[in-house]
């Protein structure tokens, strides 16, 4: 069954240092106490006094992470289980991530030779096709090792997770809204998926930054430009809850993308295409409404041409 989509979904930049959320929450009229996830922070989930605090006071944390470990203190069947899934799924990673480096030079080249214009646009849009193929197996079946695990432990119905997915409908129902953070973002999928939270969610309205963002789209693609270690390769990670259908979030442009690089950006929306391009720098946000976004503020679209520009609410 699939789940129920939220009315509103507001996606912002990174809230760290310049926090956007309270104009988010105001534009949608947000009032009363407001569930949030910090499950991608770990460790650190607990530490929310900031994000409380630019709510009003009006939060409360439904503590993902801890638990998600103390279903697996309580259940070590599902923790093996799970352990086994994640190692299938980290060799799955790696082995797509070899065809997709090689996938790219192949790209690369192509790009550099010398033929007529026609035959370049040819050959381009085939290697782009190819990247788009791969990424598309892999994400198949990333959901294939994800559902035969679901259906392998039932997990639906298993006590360990029952109990706290009954505890969370139960915070759920006092709350008007719920808000996602950032942080490790294959963590914070985990635990979302872990514990149904998207039927959980419901109607209510969502406001998701980061990683938070990333994880609401139909797939999560890990990305930057100029990392530290080396040359980038943008990757898909996996299926996202498909609460915001044919969007690719792309949080912190102003780290992780080459925005001048027009080239690289035109790639970049070839391979995701039809899938909608948004970067969300700080202080950006816009709210997705009925399949179309409303109220946009400083997020950037990229575009085919490999140029980009301000999302408005026309397009």
């Amino acid at each position: 069954m699939s789940p129920s989509r939220p009315r509103s979904i507001a996606i912002l930049g990174a809230q760290r240092f310049d926090p956007s959320l309270g104009t988010a929450v105001a534009a949608l009229r947000v009032s009363g106490r407001m569930a949030i996830i910090t499950a991608g922070w770990q460790e650190r989930e607990s530490e929310d006094s900031e994000l409380c605090e630019h709510l009003g006071g009006r939060a409360i944390n439904l503590r993902l992470h801890a638990r998600a470990e103390e279903v697996f203190t309580d259940d070590p069947e599902l923790r093996a289980a799970h352990r086994e899934r994640q190692e299938a799924l980290r060799h799955r990673q790696d082995f797509y991530r070899i065809r997709l480096e090689h996938a790219l030079e192949a790209e690369r080249v192509i790009r550099q030779r010398a033929a007529p214009a026609a035959i370049l646009a040819e050959q381009a849009e085939e290697s782009a096709k190819a990247i788009r193929e791969l990424d598309t197996w892999h994400l198949g079946l990333c959901e294939k090792i994800r559902a035969e695990f679901e259906a392998r432990v039932d997990l639906a119905n298993r006590p360990s997770v029952a109990r706290h997915r009954a505890e969370l409908a139960a915070l759920l129902d006092g709350c008007k809204a719920v808000a996602i953070a950032g942080g490790q973002v294959a963590t914070l999928l985990n635990r979302l998926l872990l514990f149904g939270m998207a039927d959980l969610i419901g109607t209510r309205p969502i406001f998701a930054w980061s990683a938070g963002a990333m994880a609401l789209s139909d797939r999560v693609l890990l990305f930057h430009d100029d990392p530290p270690q080396g040359p980038g390769v943008s990757e898909v990670l996996d299926a996202g809850l498909g609460l915001l259908p044919g969007v690719v979030a792309l949080p912190q442009p102003e780290q992780r993308l080459q925005l001048d690089d027009r080239d690289r950006v035109q790639r970049l929306v070839q391979r995701l295409a039809p899938a909608r391009c948004l970067a969300l720098p700080a202080r950006s946000w816009v709210i997705w409404r009925d399949g179309r976004f409303t109220h946009p503020h400083e997020v950037i679209e990229l575009c085919a041409d490999g140029s980009h520009g301000p999302l408005t609410e026309a397009t």
